[in-house]
């Protein structure tokens, strides 16, 4: 469970985030979305102790994540391409990532084998340094080497922007696999209606920094985020 309480984010006179209570289970597939400059990245980057808070606290699996570093043993994210490191190969990294933890380099290769078809046969084997790869493949390094060591949560900032439609869906699929396999907590921001209403079970709706929607997903939650958009 992640609990969030009383949490802001103020930059000199200016708050862009402000959440009284937010509490996001195990193994719930968690979506955020909202226009630009509503406050998700800044709530992700909070959640990973990349930024400090302002005031409030945020609790994962009973660690304040503010005060220790023992939620980092369970938790993996990929949020931009600044988490890459662009002189490795896709395989230098991967075995970076295994390192971390605790993986050695044959399990992380039994690893990538599960992921051939996500890769389309343009990541491993080429030779080249991540920064030479376009950023959908990029992204497809990032995102799968969140998956290495089998985390509990999982932080995913905008995982669908740059991938082309046919990877697009085999994220898709391979989310709704992994959710259903075992009990992650993942969480997503998308500016996709479609995709993020499609693999969560949860939307949570942020405008200029506040809950304004908090609703289990149905069939008719895409039609609802599409008309408070549209209006």
């Amino acid at each position: 469970m992640i609990t969030l309480q009383n949490l802001t984010k103020s930059y000199e006179d200016t708050t862009v985030l402000s959440i009284d209570q937010l509490e996001i289970p195990k193994g719930q597939c968690f979506g955020l979305v909202g226009n630009n400059g509503a406050g998700k990245t800044t709530l992700f980057s909070l959640l990973l102790d990349l930024i400090k808070t302002s005031t409030g606290e945020i609790v994962s699996n009973g660690i304040e994540v503010a005060k220790s570093e023992d939620w980092k043993s369970f938790t993996s994210a990929f949020i931009d391409d600044s988490f890459l490191i662009g002189y490795l190969t896709p395989e230098e990294y991967f075995y970076f990532v295994g390192e971390l933890r605790g993986i050695n380099k044959e399990a992380v290769d039994s690893f990538l084998e599960i992921y051939k078809d996500f890769f389309n046969d343009e990541i491993l084997d080429q030779k080249k340094y991540l920064r030479d790869f376009s950023k959908g493949n990029q992204k497809k390094v990032g995102l799968i080497a969140t998956f290495l060591g089998s985390p509990n949560v999982i932080i995913l900032d905008e995982p669908f922007a740059n991938l082309d439609p046919t990877t697009q869906i085999r994220l898709k699929q391979l989310i709704k696999k992994e959710t259903e396999s075992r009990e992650i907590t993942l969480l997503i921001s998308s500016h996709d209606l479609n995709h993020v209403t499609d693999v969560c079970n949860r939307i949570v709706l942020l405008e200029r920094g506040s809950v304004i929607m908090d609703k289990e997903t149905t069939s008719k939650t895409l039609q609802e985020l599409e008309a408070y958009f549209s209006a």
